[in-house]
Protein backbone atom coordinates (compact mmCIF):
# COMPACT_ATOMS: atom_id res chain seq x y z
CA UNK A 1 0.00 0.00 0.00
CA UNK A 2 2.79 2.07 1.17
CA UNK A 3 4.66 2.17 -2.40
CA UNK A 4 1.32 2.93 -4.25
CA UNK A 5 0.85 5.88 -2.07
CA UNK A 6 4.70 6.97 -2.68
CA UNK A 7 4.36 6.65 -6.19
CA UNK A 8 1.09 9.14 -6.13
CA UNK A 9 2.15 11.42 -3.66
CA UNK A 10 6.19 11.69 -4.16
CA UNK A 11 8.47 13.34 -1.40
CA UNK A 12 6.75 15.12 0.84
CA UNK A 13 4.24 15.02 3.48
CA UNK A 14 0.36 13.98 3.49
CA UNK A 15 -2.75 14.15 5.29
CA UNK A 16 -4.72 10.88 5.35
CA UNK A 17 -7.96 10.65 6.68
CA UNK A 18 -8.96 6.84 7.99
CA UNK A 19 -12.91 5.86 8.48
CA UNK A 20 -15.09 3.78 8.10
CA UNK A 21 -17.88 2.04 10.21
CA UNK A 22 -17.27 1.12 13.84
CA UNK A 23 -15.69 -1.93 14.72
CA UNK A 24 -14.02 -1.98 10.68
CA UNK A 25 -10.65 -2.60 11.97
CA UNK A 26 -8.86 1.25 11.50
CA UNK A 27 -7.35 1.45 14.30
CA UNK A 28 -5.54 -2.32 13.81
CA UNK A 29 -4.77 -1.42 10.56
CA UNK A 30 -3.06 2.16 11.39
CA UNK A 31 -0.71 0.30 14.10
CA UNK A 32 0.30 -2.20 11.73
CA UNK A 33 1.30 0.25 9.35
CA UNK A 34 2.65 2.77 12.18
CA UNK A 35 4.83 -0.51 14.57
CA UNK A 36 4.79 -3.67 11.24
CA UNK A 37 2.83 -5.60 13.91
CA UNK A 38 -0.74 -6.18 14.97
CA UNK A 39 -1.17 -4.49 18.35
CA UNK A 40 -4.52 -5.02 20.88
CA UNK A 41 -6.70 -2.41 20.36
CA UNK A 42 -9.71 -0.89 22.43
CA UNK A 43 -12.24 1.28 20.24
CA UNK A 44 -11.89 4.26 19.37
CA UNK A 45 -13.96 7.16 20.76
CA UNK A 46 -12.30 10.57 19.09
CA UNK A 47 -9.00 9.95 17.26
CA UNK A 48 -5.63 8.31 16.83
CA UNK A 49 -2.90 10.33 14.66
CA UNK A 50 -0.20 8.79 13.92
CA UNK A 51 2.96 9.64 11.47
CA UNK A 52 4.01 6.91 9.40
CA UNK A 53 7.01 7.17 6.89
CA UNK A 54 7.26 4.70 3.91
CA UNK A 55 10.49 5.55 2.06
CA UNK A 56 10.17 9.45 0.95
CA UNK A 57 6.61 10.34 2.10
CA UNK A 58 5.20 11.26 5.63
CA UNK A 59 2.13 10.51 6.18
CA UNK A 60 -0.08 11.87 9.06
CA UNK A 61 -3.15 9.33 9.70
CA UNK A 62 -6.08 10.83 11.41
CA UNK A 63 -7.64 7.49 12.51
CA UNK A 64 -11.21 8.56 13.52
CA UNK A 65 -13.78 6.83 15.82
CA UNK A 66 -16.34 5.01 13.25
CA UNK A 67 -19.03 5.05 16.38
CA UNK A 68 -22.76 6.31 14.46
CA UNK A 69 -22.65 9.30 16.75
CA UNK A 70 -19.23 10.11 16.20
CA UNK A 71 -19.69 10.34 12.19
CA UNK A 72 -21.53 13.29 11.78
CA UNK A 73 -18.13 14.87 13.23
CA UNK A 74 -16.01 13.31 10.87
CA UNK A 75 -17.12 16.43 8.57
CA UNK A 76 -14.70 18.61 10.45
CA UNK A 77 -11.53 16.35 9.83
CA UNK A 78 -12.01 16.90 6.42
CA UNK A 79 -10.25 20.41 5.26
CA UNK A 80 -6.57 19.92 4.41
CA UNK A 81 -6.92 15.72 3.64
CA UNK A 82 -4.92 14.54 0.68
CA UNK A 83 -6.19 11.07 0.75
CA UNK A 84 -9.15 9.04 2.28
CA UNK A 85 -8.42 5.35 3.43
CA UNK A 86 -12.16 3.71 3.73
CA UNK A 87 -11.96 0.52 5.89
CA UNK A 88 -14.81 -1.79 5.29
CA UNK A 89 -15.23 -4.94 7.28
CA UNK A 90 -16.14 -7.57 4.58
CA UNK A 91 -17.32 -9.72 7.28
CA UNK A 92 -19.92 -7.46 8.18
CA UNK A 93 -22.51 -7.87 5.58
CA UNK A 94 -25.45 -6.42 7.61
CA UNK A 95 -23.97 -3.02 7.66
CA UNK A 96 -22.20 -2.92 4.10
CA UNK A 97 -25.42 -0.50 2.95
CA UNK A 98 -24.84 1.75 5.65
CA UNK A 99 -21.25 1.75 5.04
CA UNK A 100 -21.73 2.51 1.16
CA UNK A 101 -23.98 5.58 2.67
CA UNK A 102 -20.86 6.75 4.98
CA UNK A 103 -18.44 6.38 2.47
CA UNK A 104 -20.63 8.39 -0.89
CA UNK A 105 -21.51 10.92 1.52
CA UNK A 106 -17.50 11.64 2.23
CA UNK A 107 -17.15 11.48 -0.81
CA UNK A 108 -19.55 14.25 -1.95
CA UNK A 109 -18.27 16.64 0.51
CA UNK A 110 -16.50 19.38 -1.33
CA UNK A 111 -14.21 19.54 0.88
CA UNK A 112 -12.40 16.02 0.07
CA UNK A 113 -13.41 16.66 -3.91
CA UNK A 114 -9.22 16.45 -4.24
CA UNK A 115 -8.64 13.26 -2.07
CA UNK A 116 -7.38 10.48 -3.44
CA UNK A 117 -9.70 7.36 -1.77
CA UNK A 118 -8.18 4.05 -0.70
CA UNK A 119 -10.82 1.46 0.03
CA UNK A 120 -9.59 -0.85 2.46
CA UNK A 121 -11.70 -4.64 2.47
CA UNK A 122 -10.66 -5.63 5.92
CA UNK A 123 -11.24 -9.20 7.63
CA UNK A 124 -11.13 -11.19 4.20
CA UNK A 125 -9.52 -14.09 6.37
CA UNK A 126 -13.51 -14.84 8.23
CA UNK A 127 -15.99 -17.08 6.96
CA UNK A 128 -18.16 -15.65 4.50
CA UNK A 129 -16.37 -12.62 4.24
CA UNK A 130 -17.78 -10.67 0.70
CA UNK A 131 -14.78 -10.78 -1.60
CA UNK A 132 -13.50 -7.55 -3.43
CA UNK A 133 -15.44 -7.80 -6.62
CA UNK A 134 -18.58 -8.14 -4.32
CA UNK A 135 -17.17 -4.72 -1.96
CA UNK A 136 -16.74 -2.75 -5.19
CA UNK A 137 -20.32 -3.59 -6.39
CA UNK A 138 -21.87 -3.08 -2.92
CA UNK A 139 -20.17 0.20 -2.45
CA UNK A 140 -20.90 1.74 -5.48
CA UNK A 141 -17.41 1.75 -6.40
CA UNK A 142 -17.55 1.41 -10.27
CA UNK A 143 -20.21 4.17 -10.51
CA UNK A 144 -17.26 6.69 -9.68
CA UNK A 145 -15.84 8.20 -11.96
CA UNK A 146 -14.54 11.58 -11.42
CA UNK A 147 -12.05 10.02 -9.08
CA UNK A 148 -8.98 7.73 -8.34
CA UNK A 149 -9.53 5.29 -6.09
CA UNK A 150 -7.77 2.09 -5.32
CA UNK A 151 -8.37 -0.71 -2.95
CA UNK A 152 -6.46 -3.58 -1.29
CA UNK A 153 -7.15 -6.39 1.53
CA UNK A 154 -4.24 -6.37 3.28
CA UNK A 155 -1.47 -4.20 4.66
CA UNK A 156 1.36 -7.03 3.85
CA UNK A 157 0.39 -7.74 0.33
CA UNK A 158 0.76 -4.35 -1.45
CA UNK A 159 0.92 -5.85 -4.87
CA UNK A 160 -3.46 -6.75 -3.93
CA UNK A 161 -4.07 -3.36 -4.63
CA UNK A 162 -6.54 -2.50 -7.52
CA UNK A 163 -6.58 0.52 -9.20
CA UNK A 164 -9.19 2.97 -11.07
CA UNK A 165 -9.19 6.25 -12.56
CA UNK A 166 -11.38 8.64 -14.60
Amino acid sequence: MGKMLSKIFGNKEMRILMLGLDAAGKTTILYKLKLGQSVTTIPTVGFNVETVTYKNVKFNVWDVGGQDKIRPLWRHYYTGTQGLIFVVDCADRDRIDEARQELHRIINDREMRDAIILIFANKQDLPDAMKPHEIQEKLGLTRIRDRNWCSTKDVEKPGAMRTASS
